[in-house]
């Protein structure tokens, strides 16, 4: 009652193929491949944006200020 036999997964996998067919299971396998690698490549820009951001800071002071609409001011 444990995990199954190679026999076992070999009869799944004949079934899936039989179901999907090759050219289906190939474009599922590539579409999956082309989401992981747009993932990699947004947590790369993710690092990447992050560190600029950290290196744009002049002399690590944190400037503090109010934005006002130039509306109001001039009234």
């Amino acid at each position: 009652m444990g995990s199954f036999s190679i026999w076992h997964w070999l009869i799944v996998l004949i079934v899936v193929l039989l179901i999907f067919g090759t050219k289906k299971l190939r474009n599922v396998g590539q579409d999956m491949g082309a989401a992981v690698k747009g993932f990699k490549d947004g947590m790369k820009d993710d690092a990447n944006a992050a560190k600029t951001a950290d290196t744009q800071q002049i002399g690590g002071q944190t400037i503090e200020g109010e934005v006002k609409d130039k509306s109001q001011t001039r009234a």
